[in-house]
């Protein structure tokens, strides 16, 4: 009778164990690449429409002002698994780095703690991922068609079909094989909206008849900004016609690149049908000057717009599943892009800048019974606050050396205080020509040191100047202000702990650089 008790009780201890991992939240993450804030309706483009991800917003949150550490691929999401700066993580670029996976992440806690933790999809850290039950992913960058997956076992599998659909394939099938007895946090890591922005061939041609407006400052003569006027990234000078949109000289030059070459036969018929009257269309223009760079950016903004379109359509696939398997209602679900992007703001492309379209993201969370549907957050909030925000949702303790905050507080109580300001440092030097840079920004003013390529500090009025035009660094009336922003920034620089920013100033210090000191 004794050992009947005995089992009963364990049965009721196993049973309440269960229960209580069950009523955690799932966790289901996002991650999209280069996706502009600039490119989703949900942030006020009118010319786009992202139900998928406006969804997740209208039934939870979408923050305003959502921004990432270091604006590149990689260490982007080395900072997203450690919740630690790129000085603290070790993974600083996407040239030298490769991710320490020894190093504790939230993944890892999860997984402690209970949970079943994925990550599928686009990786990008060099080394095979730690401390997750299953994973499968994009070896380097990944390919749009007929993608490489690297398994568990270090094998590699090549899977037919476009990487963005796939990729939810994956991720659906990895699902319905967890055990539904534990909690699960899944990472589904996207490779669109990446470089050469290939579309899916049921979205080529989808914003042909759309004519995009030039940003305002499209035509910027980068007066005053020394690092600006020296950087390779703009759409007139940078962007290749073959390469980036498709507009080869000859068949042997298309059969060449590679990106193309792996297509099966179905696939290259499609792309061959939709892209070889443009192309045949664009010889007989023989453009050259403002019109040559301005029928590159419409030819830019359809492919990257037609390669977002398949994003969100997977995004809402990823929500439709949650839905039909009643997992909605117990899962945070939270929608982020690596960084943001240029769409031709300043005549460029690409990311890697402290100027707002690179250094801002769009970001997006539903968690229901916790989120008010339909709430916008103002506060600034990084992409190193999504790891410790993860465990305080999954009340697992946020492990000390975690840098970033959990933003909960901020959506739960309006009277919580967010951060005065937010730290920046990126440091590649090489691609693009983009100097490295550390800063500052505050509710108004930016404040950025540029150094290696080039020497030099930019200071901006937000209010005034929305689009980064006028550096106003050293200039008369600035001089308390440019104090207070230094002593701010210096102050940053010690609380994360980022020694080679702290050399770096000390060595203009010592130059003798009046302005700043």
């Amino acid at each position: 009778m004794k050992a009947l008790r005995c089992l009963i009780a364990s049965f009721f201890l196993v049973a309440t164990i269960v229960c209580a991992a069950q009523k955690r939240p799932n966790i289901l993450i996002i991650v999209s690449d280069d996706h502009a804030y600039q490119a989703i309706s949900a942030y006020g483009n009118k010319m786009v429409q992202t139900p998928s991800i406006d969804r997740i917003a209208n039934e939870g949150v979408l923050f305003k002002k959502a921004y990432v550490t270091n604006s590149i691929c990689g260490p982007s999401r080395a900072v997203i698994l450690t919740g630690k700066y790129s000085h603290k993580n070790g993974f600083k670029d996407n040239e030298h780095s490769s991710f320490d996976g020894s190093q504790n992440t939230f993944i890892k806690e999860l997984t402690k703690s209970g949970y079943q933790t994925a990550w599928i999809g686009k990786w990008h850290l060099e080394t095979a991922p730690q401390g997750f039950t299953y994973w499968q992913v994009l070896p380097g960058q990944g390919q749009y068609y007929n993608p490489d997956f690297i398994m568990m076992d270090s094998s590699k599998k090549r899977i037919e079909g476009y990487a963005t659909n796939i990729i939810e394939n994956l991720a659906e099938d990895w699902l319905n094989k967890r055990d539904t007895a534990k909690p699960f946090c899944l990472v589904i890591g996207h490779k669109a909206t990446h470089r050469t922005w290939i579309p899916d061939t049921a979205d080529m041609g989808r914003f042909d008849n759309v004519t995009f407006p030039l940003p305002k400052n499209f035509y910027d003569d980068y007066a005053g900004r020394q690092a600006a006027a020296v950087q390779d990234m703009t759409v007139a000078k940078t962007m290749l016609l073959g390469y980036d949109l498709k507009m080869f000289d000859s068949e042997e030059a298309e059969n060449k690149e590679g990106s193309i070459k792996r297509m099966n036969a179905a696939q290259r018929a499609k792309f061959d049908a939709y892209y070889g009257p443009i192309t045949a269309d664009f010889k007989t223009r023989n453009l050259s000057g403002k019109a040559l760079t301005e029928w590159k950016f419409q030819r830019y903004m359809r492919d990257y717009l037609s390669t977002a379109a398949s994003l969100d359509r997977n995004i809402g696939r990823t929500l439709d599943y949650l839905d039909q398997h009643n997992l909605t209602d117990n899962t945070v679900v939270i929608y982020v892009s690596d960084q943001g992007f240029f769409l031709g703001e300043h005549g460029w492309f690409d990311k890697r800048w402290m100027y707002e379209e690179s250094f801002r993201t769009p970001m997006a969370m539903r968690y229901p019974g916790v989120i008010k549907p339909g709430t916008a957050n103002k506060n600034f909030v990084m992409n190193l606050d999504i790891a410790p925000t993860v465990l305080d949702a999954a009340s697992v303790k946020i492990p000390g050396d975690m840098q970033g905050r959990s933003f909960l507080p901020l959506l739960k109580n309006k009277k919580a205080e967010g951060r005065e300001a937010m730290y920046y440092h990126y440091y590649e030097n090489g691609e693009h020509s983009v100097s490295p840079q550390f800063g500052i920004r505050t509710k108004r003013y930016k404040l950025i040191r540029f150094y290696e390529r080039v020497n030099d500090w930019e200071l901006y009025d937000l209010k005034k100047d929305k689009r980064e035009m006028h550096n106003v660094y050293g200039k008369k009336g600035y001089e308390r202000l440019t104090a207070e922003l230094m002593k701010q920034l210096n102050g940053l620089i010690d609380e994360y702990g980022d020694n080679d920013a702290k050399a770096i100033l000390q060595q203009v210090k010592v130059a003798g650089d009046k302005k700043a000191f």
